[in-house]
């Protein structure tokens, strides 16, 4: 991923320095396991650990790689150039590179998980902060982008909170999913290797067994996984376009924090643009498109083929730090978002009081109108305040049909804001605990 767009812990999982230290714990745990097991000498698996704290010369593997097209054969033969090559025999018995390949990766993709979900708990956590902050900040809430019934900006918040927090148990049950390992050889059957030597690498490295691979883990763990990534971007953009149409020029209910000396635009000095929102949908584009490679990649030839190695290297790296830096960009809009109950208020009382229709229509039918006839009436007085700019309540008081079924003080108890907010303490509750 380009770096405007990254994070350094997160960047991190994916260097090849990374990665070749994984390969090598993986390589010195097998040796312990086999020695342990009688099957290699325990010498030969101690000397091994000697390279525990070498740096790696990612330049020096690839230098062997170009000559031996292999990543795994070239690592292992710079491995012997610390080593020794008496004492590097051993290493990767009865090993394949999937082995070695597969393991990382998961653990790689775990460690990206533990960062994406301290992620969502900071999102979380601004969510949370910013509900009870506006619980009962009133606002119009909008059905096809028309105004429809009043509601809170703390229920927009809790909204938010509560799609965020299911988001975060479903990439708990991706990373568990995806938390396996596979030492098993060539095909799958442990034909050369010991599965108790898969067991105890796997115990070292936080990991579970692979209950049955074949020379691959099976690559529906992974398809889970990067489509739990694509949910929680979707997710992301649900949010920010939520706060995009909030800051347009004719709403302004919200916008993102302006800072001192930042410019919205090379030409026109005016703007304040919903830049960081913006740019949050498109970084979920870019999240959703690792989905259906990964959905691709489970469909591999017999016991392997390495069509989805390709795939892995890009959409590994890219899937997590693109969502890691979305999830923080979020966090920060959020934390800083701009609000404007006035504008609020001045945006629900446009159409003055158009938005009470509904219990008009609803007291019409308890009066003993029909429906037909009580959304008649409503629709009818309604259409003034579209298209001649009237005021409902005022329409309605001089409609006979309606005042011969509601007395005038019952139409004025019809327009009670109160009315609209009088559950957000019980949603509230359900979302966010007692």
């Amino acid at each position: 991923m380009i770096p405007r767009y990254a994070r350094k812990e997160m960047v991190d999982i994916w260097e090849p320095a990374t990665k070749f230290k994984i390969w090598y714990e993986i390589e010195a745990h097998a040796c312990d396991a086999q020695a342990a097991l009688g099957v290699i000498p325990k010498a030969n698996a101690e000397a091994v650990w000697r390279a525990k704290d070498v740096e790696f010369d990612v330049a020096r593997i690839d230098e062997i790689e170009a000559v031996t097209k292999h990543d795994v054969i070239a690592f292992l033969t710079h491995l012997a150039e610390h080593i020794g090559a008496d004492d590097a025999r051993f290493v990767h018995q009865g090993m394949t590179s999937s082995d070695v390949l597969d393991t990382t990766l998961n653990i790689q993709l775990v460690r990206a998980a533990d960062i994406l979900l301290k992620d969502m708990d900071r999102v979380l956590a601004a969510l949370k902060k910013r509900a009870f902050e506006h619980k009962d900040t009133v606002r119009i809430g909008r059905s096809h982008g028309i105004h429809a019934e009043p509601t809170t900006m703390g229920l927009t918040f809790a909204r938010f909170y509560a799609e965020m927090d299911r988001n975060r148990a479903r990439l708990v049950n991706a990373r568990a999913e995806v938390a396996t390992g596979a030492i098993s050889g060539a095909v799958g059957t442990f034909a050369n290797i010991d599965p108790r030597v898969e067991e105890h690498v796997c115990a070292e490295l936080g990991l579970i067994p692979e209950p049955i691979s074949t020379q691959v883990i099976p690559r529906d763990r992974h398809a889970m996984f990067f489509a739990t990534l694509g949910v929680i971007a979707s997710s992301i953009e649900n949010c920010a376009i939520e706060i995009r149409h909030m800051q347009r020029t004719e709403v302004l209910e919200a916008e993102e924090f302006f800072s001192k000396g930042q410019k919205g635009s090379s030409a026109m000095p005016h703007k304040r643009n919903p830049v960081l929102t913006e740019n949050l949908t498109g970084l979920a584009r870019l999240v959703r498109m690792c989905v259906v490679p990964a959905m691709e990649n489970v469909a591999l030839w017999h016991e392997r083929d390495i069509s989805h190695s390709s795939v892995e290297r890009g959409i590994g790296p890219d899937a997590t730090i693109t969502l890691d830096f979305a999830l923080n960009r979020l966090a920060g809009v959020i934390e800083n978002l701009v609000i404007y109950p006035d504008n609020m208020l001045k945006n629900m009382n446009k159409f003055k009081g158009l938005v009470m229709s509904q219990r008009v229509l609803l007291a019409l039918t308890q009066a003993g109108v029909s429906r037909e006839d009580s959304y008649r009436l409503v629709q009818r007085n309604a259409m003034k305040v579209w298209e001649q700019g009237a005021d409902f309540k005022t329409e309605l008081l001089a409609d006979p049909e309606v005042t011969a079924a509601l007395s005038p003080a019952e139409i004025e108890e019809k327009f009670d804001l109160g009315y609209h907010t009088k559950h957000v303490d019980t949603i509230f509750a359900r979302v966010f605990g007692a």
